[in-house]
């Protein structure tokens, strides 16, 4: 416990772990500026926290994202800032707002819609973390029927040589989104029903209004607009 406190009490680490309760990840140099350090104090901070199991790293290309262990490190600093009467800093993306709500990455769904239908898997036992198989996902029993109602074929989708389905950090809501031959296969989909529309000038993408009440009805789930 003493040491614990002690990775907390650093006022810089404190405003670190205090900035990712919302649920968010975020860089490292993001962090560095949050804490008002340099990128190697910031370093050393990050690898003391990750030490201590505060904090996981994940890794996306050549980004380094970090977020709250688990929700038990959320509820422990909550708790001490109850005592100690404090606020947490507060996080405000820059990103364009058409781009934060829906956008392509890569080859499957990015943006808020993504990062809600990736909680909505999750939360109705869809999706579950494979043991064996690091941060990659299973499809459960019922996940499969969902999906395939849905008009996807598991079975092809299954056939393709590439991760089947993994958590993928969304760079603007800073939580993960789906991705894999099923996110992929996903978005073709909503592309192919015509559920989400391509901008022709970016990746941005548009939920139409046949989508909107598709995707509400079969992942139970209210979306804006």
């Amino acid at each position: 416990m003493s040491r614990v406190a002690a990775a907390i009490a650093e006022p810089a680490r404190a405003r670190m772990l205090c900035a990712l309760m919302d649920g968010h990840a975020r860089t490292s140099t993001e962090l560095a500026a949050i804490a008002e350090v340099g990128p190697p104090t910031a370093s050393a901070h990050l690898a003391r926290l990750t030490e201590m199991a505060l904090l996981k790293r994940y890794a996306q290309g050549r980004h380094r994202y970090y977020a709250l262990e688990d929700p038990r490190v959320a509820e422990a600093l909550e708790g001490l800032m109850v005592i100690g009467q404090g606020d947490m800093p507060s996080f405000t993306p820059n990103t364009p707002q058409r781009l934060c709500f829906a956008r392509s990455c890569y080859d499957h769904m990015a943006g808020q819609l993504a990062v809600t239908l990736h909680d909505a898997c999750v939360g109705a036992g869809w999706l579950m973390s494979a043991a064996d198989s690091g941060s990659d996902y299973c499809l459960t029993t019922a996940g499969e029927r969902a999906f395939n109602d849905m008009g996807l074929d598991i079975q092809a989708i299954r056939a393709r040589r590439r991760r089947f389905a993994r958590p993928c950090m969304d760079w603007s809501v800073r939580r993960p989104h789906l991705a894999g031959a099923l996110g992929a296969a996903l978005l073709d989909h909503a592309i192919g029903r015509d559920w989400v529309r391509r901008d022709l000038d970016g990746r941005a993408l548009h939920l139409t209004s046949k989508g909107k009440r598709i995707l509400e009805r079969r992942f139970d789930i209210e979306l804006p607009g």
